[in-house]
């Protein structure tokens, strides 16, 4: 039978010391940290990240990170850079070695190969005594007092802190290349991350049907254009411009307000002065407007022009909400 109890405190317990040993973190980051940043923004090639181990599948996150933030970064696996894959290494390249003890036989032999080729040599070590820690130019500390592990042998803490300070480093690097929103949708087009950040009114306006009657419209006639264009609304034009838009909200207001239809134009159900919104706005600042005023769709314009609706089922395909 199962000790929810001792399950729960495990788990607290493995978190707490983790969350520790990030805290601790900070007092590594010095002037050497500073200057290891500085060396990769100076640099005019790409910076290759390796390790073995689970420090190799820390070093894989790291470099999707990097490359996704601005900096152009390659993954070379230990043990393949020295049986090949050295050729990886390029004469511009910064080279981050990732290692908790920094003595294991593969970082051993890789270590005088980088500095063989002249490239510098950024290690991200927990002993700061072992041969990587001697031989880097420079030395981010990642030494943990115990892993997360009862028997203190399974990775877990110490990799923990390797994605950390990976992390500092990719953030650092952004703020000093100014990469902006604009530059991450460029790097992220797919999923709705990127939607959120380049995906305008425009963009799912032309896909949808354009509504549109005009003021003298028979309301019989107007029902029919919701009914057919099948996103909620019409616009009611009058000289080429916007001047009111009935919903099928207003739809059902009049069925209730009138036992007889028959005479009823456009003008005299339409809400008048609509909200409308231009092409180029972002998709996710419509969403933030429909959830202001309350409604589920927006005319989308450019200029002046009536180019068409978005509709919030339309955000909501696009995972933008």
């Amino acid at each position: 039978m199962k000790d929810t109890q001792a399950i729960l405190a495990l788990a607290k317990k493995t978190i707490l010391m983790e969350a520790k040993a990030i805290q601790n973190l900070e007092r590594f980051i010095n002037e050497e940290f500073s200057e290891a940043v500085d060396c990769i923004m100076n640099s005019q090639g790409r910076v290759i990240i390796s390790g073995i181990g689970k420090s190799a599948l820390i070093a894989s996150k790291i470099v999707a990170t990097l490359n996704s933030t601005g900096t152009p970064a390659i993954f070379m696996h230990a043990a393949d850079a020295i049986h090949g894959d050295l050729g990886t290494v390029q004469k511009n390249d910064v080279v981050v070695c990732i290692s908790k003890s920094g003595n294991t036989p593969e970082i051993k032999m890789l270590v005088p190969l980088i500095k063989r080729g002249k490239n510098k040599l950024i290690a991200i070590v927990g002993n700061m005594d072992s041969h990587l820690a001697n031989h880097a130019d420079f030395v981010l500390n990642t030494f943990v007092e115990k892993e997360a592990c009862p028997n203190n042998l399974a990775p877990t803490t110490s990799t923990t802190a390797q994605l950390v300070m990976g992390d500092a480093l990719a953030i650092t690097l952004l703020h000093l290349r100014g990469f902006s929103s604009k530059d991450f949708a460029h790097y992220h087009p797919g999923g709705s991350l990127g939607k959120r950040l380049y995906l305008t009114v425009g963009d799912i306006a032309k896909d949808n049907m354009m509504p549109q009657v005009n003021v003298d419209t028979d309301i019989k006639k107007v029902i029919v254009e919701i009914s057919e264009k099948m996103l909620g609304v019409t616009a009611v034009i009058d000289d080429d411009k916007i001047i009111g838009v009935v919903t099928d909200g207003d739809i059902r207001r009049m069925l209730n307000k009138y036992d007889n239809i028959s005479g009823l134009l456009a003008k005299d159900i339409m809400t008048s002065n609509p909200k409308t919104v231009q092409k180029n706005i972002l998709a996710v600042e419509a969403l933030d407007i429909m959830q202001q005023k309350g409604i589920s769709q927006l005319l989308a314009v450019d200029g002046d022009t009536y180019i068409g609706v978005v509709h919030l089922h339309n955000l909501i395909k696009e995972g933008i909400l």
